[in-house]
């Protein structure tokens, strides 16, 4: 009887039973997914939690017009027209000008600033800066030999202010 011999000739992979009897079971792993390769050049890295925000300069002999926003640290070194709105420090370096309101953090002047300072929580005017502008901010640092014109308020914290001004005088809102 020629079946029982042919049975014998199939090829492994028509039977990949037989071939697995005579091997220990090994228990299948899953084919770990790839890690993702970053990109050698990430043009906005969000910043993570503990990490140093990048800082980005506008060099001394650059003129830019237009708007600034984003997370991380802005340094002008040159002249810039427009509003900069930054969560992180915003430092206008000696020689630089930037005319337009501003929003940052921290808020240092060593140039000339002509423009409002709407929301701050520090802002250190240094020896060779000069303000022309109101300013808000949490607290202010003065150098000798620096310059302001404009209106200064800091060290009140507003949400506060308004609360409390109806609890110290026996109110809890308008009558009824």
């Amino acid at each position: 009887m020629a079946l029982w011999k042919e049975t014998a000739k199939t090829s492994a992979t028509e039977m990949p039973e037989a071939m697995d009897l005579a091997r220990p079971r090994i228990p299948e792993t899953k084919p770990e997914a790839p890690t993702p390769v970053q990109p050698a050049f990430h043009p906005m890295p969000s910043p993570a939690p503990g990490k140093p925000k990048a800082e980005s300069l506008i060099a001394p002999d650059i003129t830019i017009e237009g708007k600034i926003e984003g997370a991380g640290h802005v340094r002008i070194a040159g002249s810039f027209k427009g509003d900069v709105n930054v969560r992180g420090d915003l430092t206008i370096e000696a020689g630089a000008k930037v005319t337009g309101s501003v929003r940052a953090e921290k808020v240092t002047i060593a140039g000339e600033l002509i423009g409002n300072i709407e929301s701050a929580a520090h802002v250190e005017l240094q020896q060779s800066g000069a303000l022309t502008g109101d300013l808000k901010a949490g607290s202010l640092s003065v150098a000798a030999g620096s310059r302001m014109r404009g209106q200064a308020e800091f060290g009140w914290d507003d949400a506060k202010d308004s609360n409390s001004a109806y609890k110290t005088h026996g109110h809890d809102g308008p009558a009824s």
